[in-house]
């Protein structure tokens, strides 16, 4: 009975709009008072503390402010500026761009929200200039965005490693290599994906190049890059600021109404939403992937790109770094990222001003605040869950459903896969790494592997409606309705169980490189 209880009102809860934190602490507040009484709650302020005083989850507040920090530098816009050079004359070299700018923010940020707010305002309107629908260019920038909690540094793999260790201890060092293959195969699987949307129209043509550059009050010579009149940037970034903010109130809605005060790292979109990126990054990067490339870009621009892209390609260089380097641990590194995004940011790039300071922690902040809410609500939520047993009764039952370990295994991922449609991955993670872990543990599964497959799952739910944050932000990016970017998103939701599924039953492509590097 104290299952119907304490599961049935927190379902309830959910489905009447209430926050995943609040939901998550009101049904483990009427579970342990219908079992034991008033009195009972005594224990309760203790338990709420020890979810919290974890040093390991000191981690989580450094890399948002980290990530913060460097898009407020303009990073991302020297991402995407060096990418579009080294491959934006290709075809499909616009989205190719994407999946790796994607690929390194992510390295960045830790978060899925904050890579699709951080990228999203100049690539979904250049894919739309370069012949993608607004639906489609939405959906690729949304479905890329999933990389910021499956790639390290996630802030997903910290709170994994905090939980699984009453079970089993596994690294964060180790889950985060093991997040890269299974990572970089799913980036290759959207990119594959994107080759095949469907177009408006073959832009890369000479002709609708001159066309496009004529409306732009451009020169149609091929292979410019960011050099060009900046007549172009204006209507690029007008388009992408508003946006950025409408993006910024439809996943602070969808954060509040149902994944709570925050999600995986929704509340770090918000935060870095509300301030305004470096100018003169994002203008040349608006520029540089406006311009409709039809021949490679000069070596001498390459060069330029890379050069103004450095600070940004050395956040994970010292991250990983510095983790693995045996220099930090991950909660160091990510105080360092911060301290040497400051100093970039202030110093070097001179696009964070001093003034900035007290609203980029402010917003640090409050994102963190969100989170070790839900942190601490989950705490007692799974609390409930192991004094209760109910871990063991879930196990029993799984195992006595079938003898067939493929078909649990199945099973399970199906429960992962909904859940992720309405619940942030941290809530989702203290909900079901108690239930499930046990089991998978049982069927001769890794930690491991188990960490990665649930994250791959939780990820997916980002762009899955009802609830997907990361399509919440793109969908206002793009000025477009949140059903007409979900309707573009179902090509990238099957080729991600796709490959859900083969790292769920080929254990080496999560453990092959922890393995290799004796993590």
């Amino acid at each position: 009975m104290i299952e119907l209880v304490l599961f049935g009102t927190f379902l309830v809860l959910l489905f009447l709009g209430v926050p995943v934190a609040f939901s998550m602490g009101l049904s483990a507040f009427a579970a342990i008072i219908y079992q034991s009484g008033t009195r009972a709650l005594s224990p309760t302020s203790g338990v709420l503390y020890a979810g919290l005083s974890s040093e390991t989850l000191l981690a989580i507040p450094f890399f948002i402010l980290a990530g913060t920090i460097m898009e407020l530098t303009g990073i991302s816009a020297r991402l995407i500026e060096l990418a579009d050079a080294l491959v934006g004359h290709r075809k499909t070299g616009i989205a190719l761009t994407t999946i790796l700018v994607a690929l390194i923010f992510s390295s960045i940020s830790g978060s899925g929200p904050a890579t699709v707010a951080a990228i999203g305002g100049i690539l979904i309107p250049a894919l739309a200039r370069r012949g993608y629908t607004k639906r489609h260019a939405a959906s690729l920038v949304a479905s890329a965005g999933e990389m910021g909690i499956i790639l390290p540094p996630s802030i997903a793999y910290i709170v994994f490693a905090v939980i699984a260790s009453d079970y089993e201890r596994v690294s964060i060092g180790r889950l985060f290599m093991a997040g890269v293959v299974p990572g970089l195969i799913l980036l290759l699987a959207f990119y594959v994906v994107a080759v095949f949307l469907p177009r408006t129209g073959d832009l890369a043509k000479a002709s609708a190049s001159a066309h496009v550059d004529h409306a732009l009050g451009r020169s149609s010579r091929p292979g410019r890059g960011v050099k060009g009149a900046l007549s172009g940037v204006a209507d690029t970034t007008a388009d992408s600021t508003p946006a950025h903010d409408r993006a910024t109130a439809s996943a602070g809605a969808t954060g509040q109404s149902a994944s709570a005060a925050g999600s995986d790292g929704g509340s770090v979109a918000t935060a870095t939403a509300t301030l305004e990126p470096g100018t003169d990054s994002q203008a040349a990067a608006a520029a540089a992937v406006t311009e409709i490339r039809t021949t490679r870009a000069p070596a001498a621009e390459i060069g330029r790109a890379l050069w103004r892209a450095v600070p940004g390609l050395l956040v994970p260089v010292i991250i990983l770094g510095g983790i693995y380097g045996g220099v930090f641990t991950p909660t160091e590194s990510a105080a360092a990222a911060c301290v040497y995004g400051l100093l970039v940011g202030v110093f070097v790039m001179r696009e964070l001003k001093l003034r900035d300071l007290f609203s980029v922690f402010t917003q640090a902040g409050i994102a963190s605040g969100r989170i070790m809410l839900i942190i601490a609500t989950a705490t007692l939520f799974a609390y409930v869950i192991t004094r209760n047993q109910i871990a063991r009764d879930v196990a029993d039952a799984l195992l006595g459903l079938t003898d067939n370990w493929i078909v649990i295994v199945l099973l399970i991922n199906v429960v992962l896969l909904i859940a992720g449609m309405f619940i942030d991955a941290i809530s989702a993670f203290y909900l079901f790494v108690p239930l499930f872990a046990p089991v998978l543990l049982e069927l001769g599964m890794d930690m491991t592997t188990i960490g990665v497959m649930m994250t791959m799952n939780l990820a997916l739910g980002l762009v899955t409606p009802p609830v997907g944050i990361d399509l919440f932000v793109a969908a206002g990016i793009a000025k477009i309705p949140f059903w007409e970017a979900a309707k573009g998103v179902w090509p990238f939701l099957v080729v991600g169980v796709g490959v859900l599924m083969l790292v769920t039953f080929i254990p080496v492509l999560s453990n092959g490189l922890p393995d290799l590097l004796g993590l």
